[in-house]
C-alpha cells in the first residue's frame, strides 16, 4: 500500500498541474482564433526571421516604401525573436503551443500567489481560472502575452516586499530588461510599482526600510530599462503613443468594453465579486491592494485592453477578503482542507513531462495543424498566392490590417503601404491611410503622392468601385480580396 501510494504520488497531477494543462488546453483549443483576430502577427513573423537571419535588429525601417528609413523603435524585437523560432519549429502549431504556455504559464503564477495569499486550493483555482476567462477576450498570439507572465510575477514579488518577506531585490531590474525588449507594455510594471510606493506611504508615513527597498527598486529598474536597442525612445515611443488621442481612437482595443458581448461578462463578473466582496467588511485591503484594485478596475472600463491586466491582478488581491468570508462556512472549509490533504501527499514529479507529451500529440495532429492557419476569408490568402506567381512592380496600396500578413508572404520583393504598427507609422500617415480608404477628398493624391502603382483591398470595399471608376484595371478578384493596377 505504501509503494502504490507513493507512485500514485508521484504520477497523479497536483492542482496546479491541473490549472495549467486546463488553462493551456483551452488556448489551444483557440488557436484560429489566436492566429486571425488580429493582423500583426505576419509582421512580428517578419522582423523576428529578419533578427534570426542577420543577427542584427532594425532601428531604421525596411518594411515599408512609405517610410523606408525612418527611425524605428523595436519595442518588441526580443518577442518577436521568440514568436519567429516558434514558427521555425513548428509552424503555425509552434506559435500557438508558445502562446498557450505564456497564457497557462501568467495564470498559474496569478493562482499560486492566490493560493500562498488564501491557503485555500479550491478558493485559489476558482479566483485564477476567472480571470483567465476575464483576460481571455484578449487572447491574440502577439508579444502583449509576456506583458501578461510578467505583470503576474511583478505584482505578486512586490506585495511581498511591503509585508517585509524575504524578496531578492536583485530579481526586478532583471525581469524589468526582459520586459522591456519584450513588449512596450512594461509601464504597467511601473504603474503598479508607482500603486505599491504610494500606498505604502499613505500607511506608513515615514521613511522605512521597506520604502528604501521599493525605490531601489524603482531606480534600478528604470535604469534597465534604457538596455535596449533604441535606450530612452523606448520611452518615449511608448508614452507617445498613448498621448494621441486620434491614433487611441482609432484602435478598437483602446475602446471601453462592450458589455453586451459575451466575452466581457467575466470581466464584469470579477468586477461584482470586488464590490461585494470588499461591501461585506470580511478583510480590510491594504492601501496597496486597494489602489491596485480599484486602479486597473477604472482602466479596464476605460479600456479592453487593461482588462486581462486587472485580470491577473485582482484574484490575488481578492484572496484574503473571500478568506476571511469563507472561514465559517463549514462546508466550503470541509472541502478545502480535504484538497489540502491530499496536495500534500502528491509530488507530481513526472506530470509535467506527461504534460509536454499530451500537449504535444494534441497540437501535431493533423485535425489541429490543418485549424491553425491564416483564414482565408479574414486574410488575402488566396490573392497572395496569385502574387507569388504574379509578381507586380511599383508601390501598393494595401488594408491596414493585412500589411502583417503581406510582409509575411511578400517581403522582401514587396513593401507594404501601412500596417498594424501605428506607432512607427504615426498620426500623418495613418490619417492619409483613412483618406484613401473612406474615399474622402484627395484621396487619389495621396496614391499619387506615394508613386502607388498597385492595389491590394477587400472585394466589398467602396474604394474598389471608385479605382474602377478611376480607370483602374482590375486584375484579380476573390471574395476576400482585389488586386488593381493603373492602366
Amino acid at each position: 500500500m505504501k509503494k502504490g501510494a507513493l507512485l500514485a504520488g508521484y504520477l497523479l497531477p497536483r492542482l496546479r498541474d491541473i490549472f495549467f494543462l486546463a488553462v493551456a488546453f483551452a488556448v489551444i483549443l483557440l488557436g484560429p482564433r489566436l492566429l486571425n483576430a488580429d493582423g500583426d502577427l505576419g509582421r512580428h513573423l517578419t522582423i523576428g526571421n529578419f533578427i534570426l537571419y542577420n543577427i542584427t535588429i532594425p532601428t531604421r525601417d525596411i518594411f515599408s516604401h512609405t517610410m523606408t528609413g525612418a527611425p524605428l523603435v523595436p519595442h518588441e524585437w526580443l518577442a518577436e525573436v521568440l514568436y519567429a523560432l516558434a514558427d521555425r519549429a513548428m509552424g503555425l502549431n509552434g506559435v500557438v503551443i508558445l502562446s498557450a504556455l505564456l497564457i497557462a504559464g501568467a495564470f498559474t503564477l496569478v493562482y499560486t500567489e492566490t493560493l500562498r495569499r488564501s491557503q485555500m486550493p479550491l478558493l485559489a483555482f476558482g479566483l485564477a481560472f476567472w480571470g483567465a476567462a476575464a483576460s481571455s477576450l484578449h487572447w491574440i498570439s502577439r508579444p502583449h502575452l509576456f506583458t501578461l507572465l510578467f505583470l503576474a510575477f511583478w505584482t505578486s514579488r512586490l506585495l511581498r516586499v511591503t509585508r517585509a518577506e524575504s524578496t531578492p531585490l536583485w530579481q526586478f531590474p532583471l525581469i524589468m530588461l526582459l520586459w522591456a525588449n519584450l513588449h512596450g507594455a512594461f509601464i504597467a510594471g511601473f504603474v503598479v510599482w508607482g500603486a505599491v510606493f504610494v500606498g505604502h506611504l499613505w500607511e506608513q508615513r515615514k521613511f522605512t526600510p521597506v520604502t528604501r527597498s521599493l525605490l531601489l527598486i524603482g531606480g534600478a529598474s528604470l535604469l534597465a530599462t534604457l538596455i535596449n536597442p533604441s535606450g530612452w525612445h523606448l520611452w518615449q515611443t511608448s508614452l507617445g503613443y498613448l498621448q494621441n488621442r486620434y491614433l487611441v481612437g482609432h484602435t478598437q482595443e483602446y475602446f471601453s468594453p462592450d458589455f453586451h458581448q459575451a466575452g466581457t461578462w467575466p470581466f464584469l463578473g470579477l468586477l461584482a465579486l470586488a464590490v461585494f466582496a470588499l461591501s461585506r467588511g470580511w478583510k480590510r485591503l491594504s492601501a496597496a491592494d486597494s489602489l491596485l484594485l480599484t486602479g486597473w478596475a477604472a482602466m479596464g472600463l476605460v479600456s479592453a485592453r487593461n482588462i486581462p491586466l486587472f485580470a491577473v491582478v485582482a484574484p490575488q488581491i481578492l484572496a484574503e477578503t473571500l478568506r476571511a468570508g469563507l472561514e465559517n462556512v463549514t462546508l466550503w472549509q470541509q472541502v478545502e482542507n480535504r484538497l489540502k490533504n491530499i496536495e500534500q501527499n502528491l509530488r507530481g514529479f513526472l506530470w509535467p513531462l506527461i504534460a509536454i507529451l499530451l500537449i504535444a500529440l494534441m497540437v501535431s495532429a493533423p485535425a489541429m495543424t490543418a485549424r491553425n492557419t491564416f483564414d482565408p476569408a479574414v486574410f488575402p490568402v488566396q490573392a497572395v498566392d496569385w502574387l507569388e506567381a504574379h509578381p507586380q512592380s511599383g508601390n501598393m496600396f494595401n488594408y491596414f490590417t493585412w500589411g502583417g500578413y503581406l510582409l509575411h508572404r511578400l517581403w522582401p520583393e514587396q513593401k507594404v503601404f501601412i500596417d498594424g504598427q501605428t506607432d512607427f507609422y504615426g498620426e500623418a500617415l495613418t490619417r492619409q491611410y483613412e483618406q484613401v480608404i473612406t474615399l474622402a477628398e484627395g484621396w487619389e493624391n495621396v496614391l499619387d503622392q506615394y508613386a502607388v502603382t498597385w492595389a491590394i483591398i477587400p472585394t466589398d470595399s467602396a474604394l474598389s468601385k471608385a479605382l474602377i471608376a478611376a480607370g483602374w484595371q482590375s486584375i484579380y478578384q476573390d471574395a476576400t480580396a482585389s488586386i488593381f493596377i493603373r492602366k
